[in-house]
């Protein structure tokens, strides 16, 4: 009973005032390890990608209820970018989340309780120093300095991809998350509407959860923001893959 409380059991509505996302091109060797079946990565030529999203969202609360309920967080999650192949032959594409953090204590309870999405609580700054936004976390030993001066930003130097629409497909969020627990696969589909990503210039990095993983080749391959953006996620949709 306790476990299928973890399953997603309700829809959940929130405001993103901003989210934005930073995909990371690692060779899929490296990442396959990281994945259970039956996902599979979703690659640009040889490459996989691990995205680490930063969201700031207003008004988070079970879907339909009142927005007085509604509670303020950040949340930050690590997430690879990957396929499902349903046994009815439908294809899915989506997310797997590896890791989560959230600033309030209240969001990891629940988010641990209604998810399997591991969440932690974190310290997290938000500042600027002139045109410099910095995102910053001692405890999710994360550091990202934007440079908000780009009104076009170019794709980052070394970036796998040719142009922005191409870096656009793998820029996320995607309409699917996934969690897999033994033979059951659970399919959470986020809905939003006037999502306008606008591409963003990133000065400097050092993030220690991929940091930790000490990949031969891992590049930053794009950088996204949204703002004011209401969305929200449909209950679980739980099938068997095998």
């Amino acid at each position: 009973m306790l476990q299928s409380l973890k399953n997603h059991p309700f829809a959940v509505e929130a405001f993103f005032e901003s989210s934005m996302v930073l995909s990371f091109a690692i060779p899929k060797a490296e990442l396959a390890p990281l994945l259970p079946a039956p996902l599979t990565l979703d690659c640009y030529e040889d490459l996989a990608f691990m995205a680490i999203a930063l969201v700031e969202t207003k008004g988070l609360r079970p879907k339909g209820f009142p927005k007085i309920i509604g509670r303020d967080f950040f949340l930050m999650g690590y997430r690879l970018f990957v396929n499902y192949h349903s046994k009815t032959g439908k294809k899915y594409r989506g997310l797997y989340i590896l890791k989560s953090f959230t600033n309030r204590k209240m969001m990891e309870l629940a988010g641990n309780t209604f998810t399997h999405y591991n969440y932690q609580t974190c310290d997290f700054r938000k500042h600027f120093e002139g045109d410099h936004l910095h995102c910053t976390s001692k405890k999710g030993r994360l550091a990202i300095s934007i440079d908000r001066r780009e009104v076009e930003a170019q794709l980052p130097e070394g970036s796998p991809f040719k142009d922005w629409k191409t870096a656009r497909k793998f820029a996320g969020p995607l309409p699917f998350t996934f969690t897999v627990k033994g033979d059951e696969i659970l399919i959470i589909q986020g809905v939003r509407s006037n999502w306008k990503p606008k591409a963003i210039k990133v000065d400097d990095y050092n993030i220690g959860f991929i940091n930790d993983f000490k990949f031969e080749n891992c590049q930053l391959a794009n950088a996204f923001e949204v703002t004011n953006i209401p969305y929200y996620w449909k209950k679980a949709k739980v099938e068997k893959w095998k």
